[in-house]
């Protein structure tokens, strides 16, 4: 063997002739079973391959791989196994020039099958797999530096490469005779071959571990699956991720009507991709996810899926899961087997916690500007203003558990106006008005989110009476213009909603501690002299509807209502330093500890508490008197006469499109039934008795009451906020102006024939003909 080296190194040009010989050798000696001389054969080989490295030499390297496929091609284990050896001592030379014209599909392919190996013998069957994952890590590290070798990024061998090293993963159990798992081996294979996959070659190694997961139904249980993601996510460049995200959310979506378990198992790997994303840098993590907004890059330099196209799909499996669990759940009377379906719906309610929490940590790895817009984007797939159909609110629900759920939480902003802007506050405080009392349980839990900026809200948790604010170190700022501005502007919408909030039917405990928790913020993080005055008055106008009830309250939501009042006002007193204040409602609540428990927040909300038959409107003293705060306000900086004007929440459209028993007005209402359809007669029918007639026919104290309704008009337009009476009187304006103009456009103008309008000008008839393209037809009409 010296000698034959030496006689190669020294006359290289002979290299092909010695490869030719040795080849045509080991082809006898293969085909006659002589392994002795075949191992010799392919020892010299590898000498020779790994002595010289001159120009010449690739002749012999043909020699060589052609030998090597011999032994690959025979059935003999012990030869499968030499010629891999063989061809990792080649993959690790470094060639000076690279080849033209030399391919290795033949190596792929028969280094695939070797890791399939089914042979006998557990030993020899986990000889063979090691054997060929070697080989396609030779061949991977053969091919990926070489510019000419690009075609094995291809399908073809992509299919090949990738499920045979996820099948070796699988299979942990066998050894080879080192001790080294094979799975740790094709591991390491496929992170290497991972790690070279250049930009456009991504989408061609994700989409073969995509199909094996499916093929061999790896997605429930999924733990398999969120291995590999998790291998590939960090093996591959940063910049790279969003191909995976892309191609796992695009799998999810030819997915949509498989099995629960296998949607959850495919949105709870894409959580893990994100989550590995966000990891490397927040910077990378932005720079990967671009967004549809001007501030962002320009869009010939947008990267892969925009931040809404990754939350439009999540909502719409979201929605797609909530659609299937309600059709579940109407069948369920019909189907064969009630537990079935319930186990469908369980299931459903896993993919549908899967999507919120990757919707929760994708949106909070989101910088402050793009959660804004996020925001925006999510409410605008919310159902609002009531549909007929109950069942959309478990959709409203889950949507706005997804929202809550990290998106909204630790958004910081500095203007209110930025966070709270109108296409994101409008349809939230719609969604307050719902029947269902978790919706606005989450309504308010997203508010506390965006309004509390100085982490306040955990020393506010509970509805109660607190004995000494001061001592809870509340952070606060003084109040900026930009925040002066959007209370101006919005103020009076936040009032409307806690209002109409308080006096629902359905509230329990949370939602007094949410309402208190509102109230508490609102003070911390907006409140001026102007709008203290303005919480004072919202407070007395919930105790006065508390002892009037006018709108039939249960006692306990009145009770609630009392005690909500108690704990806000002794927050508000501590809050704004103003002994005489505090000492007013440290009075009332001392009073009401002893003649009436049932008032305060400690006692009411307890089980089993004692609620009273009635409240008495007359003990003055167990309620907060609205001339005695006004004079412990009177003095510099507060406007104390305001407190006299009752307050009153402004209508809007929204008493008209939700399904809550609103506050409206005379106008409102009466626009409310013009704009219904005309009820049966049977409804409109009034029952006529002698006390009807008795009442119509008596007007005593007719006139005493309109005086009295006048004068409360004029002294709201001399004292209300100019704000409160723009907004009433916009509202009322609007509605009626819409309603005239539809009347008459049915009344005065005839409907348009084709066959002409005859019209009367300088005594002569004329016909004017109207084509049939621009007559406008009732809906009911057109097809």
């Amino acid at each position: 063997m010296e000698k034959l080296t030496f006689y190669a190194v020294s006359a290289p040009e002979k290299l092909d002739r010695i490869g030719a010989y040795l080849a045509e050798k080991l082809s006898r000696d293969v085909v006659r079973h002589r392994y002795g001389n075949v191992v010799i054969a392919m020892e010299a080989l590898d000498q020779l391959l790994m002595a010289c490295h001159s120009q010449s030499i690739k002749p012999f390297v043909e020699s060589f791989l052609h030998m090597v496929a011999k032994l690959l091609e025979s059935r003999e284990p012990d030869l499968q196994v030499l010629g891999t050896n063989s061809f990792v001592k080649f993959a690790n030379i470094e060639e000076d020039t690279p080849s033209y014209h030399r391919r290795y599909d033949f190596f792929v392919s028969q280094f695939s099958a070797m890791c399939h190996s089914t042979h006998e013998d557990q030993e020899t069957r986990t000889r063979i797999r090691v054997a060929g994952i070697k080989g396609l890590q030779g061949v991977v590290r053969k091919t990926v530096n070489d510019e000419l070798q690009a075609i094995i990024w291809e399908p073809q061998h992509m299919d090949k490469l990738i499920p045979s090293m996820l099948f070796n993963m699988q299979d942990s159990e066998d050894l080879d005779r080192y001790g080294t798992r094979q799975s740790s081996l094709a591991e390491n294979c496929f992170r290497e071959l991972l790690g070279r996959a250049a930009y456009g070659n991504m989408n061609n190694a994700v989409r073969p571990v995509l199909v094996h997961l499916d093929n061999h139904h790896l997605w429930d249980p999924n733990e398999f699956a969120v291995s590999c993601f998790r291998i590939i996510m960090y093996s591959i460049q940063a910049q790279h991720s969003h191909h995976v995200i892309q191609q796992v959310l695009n799998h999810l979506d030819t997915h949509n009507k498989n099995t629960p378990r296998v949607r959850a198992g495919i949105v709870q790997v894409l959580l893990e991709t994100v989550a590995i994303a966000a990891k490397g840098s927040v910077g990378e993590f932005n720079d990967v996810f671009t967004f549809e907004s001007e501030y962002t890059i320009p869009p010939n330099l947008w990267l892969g899926p925009t931040v809404l196209e990754v939350f439009n799909t999540l909502l719409k499996h979201l929605r797609m899961s909530v659609d299937f669990e309600l059709g579940d759940s109407s069948r369920r009377n019909s189907a064969s087997s009630v537990s079935s379906v319930r186990g469908r719906e369980s299931e459903e309610r896993i993919v549908q916690n899967a999507i919120i929490q990757t919707i929760g940590f994708f949106g909070g790895n989101l910088p402050d500007y793009q959660r804004a817009e996020v925001m925006m984007f999510i409410m605008g797939k919310v159902p609002v203003y009531g549909t007929p159909c109950h069942a959309l609110d478990t959709g409203r629900i889950i949507k706005l558990e997804s929202f809550n759920n990290y998106v909204t939480s630790g958004f910081k902003s500095k203007s209110m106006a930025a966070a709270l802007p109108p296409p994101f506050l409008d349809p939230l405080f719609s969604i307050s008005l719902m029947e269902d009392s978790e919706l606005r349980q989450l309504v308010f839990e997203i508010l506390h989110n965006i309004l509390d900026r100085h982490d306040n809200r955990a020393k506010l948790r509970g509805i109660r009476i607190i004995p000494n604010v001061s001592a809870l170190k509340i952070k606060r700022e003084k109040i900026s213009k930009q925040d002066v501005a959007f209370m101006k502007k919005h103020g009076q919408q936040l009032y409307r909603h806690i209002y109409l909030g308080c006096k629902e039917e359905d509230n329990v405990h949370k939602n007094f501690e949410l309402l208190f928790t509102t109230l508490a913020i609102l003070t911390i993080e907006l409140a001026n002299e102007e709008v203290v005055i303005d919480l004072i008055r919202l407070a007395i106008a919930l105790q006065e509807m508390a002892l009037t009830n006018d709108e039939n309250l249960p006692m306990f939501i009145r009770c609630g209502i009392m005690a909500l009042v108690a704990a806000y006002l002794n927050f508000l007193s501590q809050m704004i330093a103003n002994p005489p204040f505090c000492q007013h409602v440290s009075k009332v609540i001392e009073l009401r500890n002893m003649d009436a428990p049932y008032l305060l927040p400690e006692h009411i909300f307890r089980d089993k508490c004692p609620l009273p038959e009635s409240l008495d409107k007359e003990d003055s003293q167990l309620y907060f008197q609205t001339a005695d705060m006004a004079e412990c306000l009177a003095g510099p900086g507060y406007n104390a006469e305001r407190l006299s004007i009752p307050y009153v929440p402004q209508v809007t459209d929204e008493d008209r499109l939700t399904r809550r028993k609103s506050f409206v007005d005379t106008v409102s209402l009466q626009v409310d039934i013009i704009s219904n359809s005309l009820p049966e007669k049977s409804q409109l029918a009034e029952e006529i008795t002698f006390e009807t007639l008795k009442k119509a026919i008596d007007t005593t104290g007719l006139e005493e009451q309109e005086r009295e309704k006048r004068r409360q008009v004029m002294e709201k337009f001399q004292k209300a906020p100019f704000e409160e009476i723009a907004a009433h009187c916009e509202s009322k304006a609007n509605m009626l102006h819409d309603r005239l103009a539809q009347i008459f456009e049915l009344t005065i103008r005839p409907p348009p024939s084709p066959s002409g309008v005859v019209s009367i000008s300088a005594g002569h008839t004329q016909h004017q003909s109207v084509p049939v393209y621009e007559m406008k037809f009732p809906d009911l009409c057109v097809y």
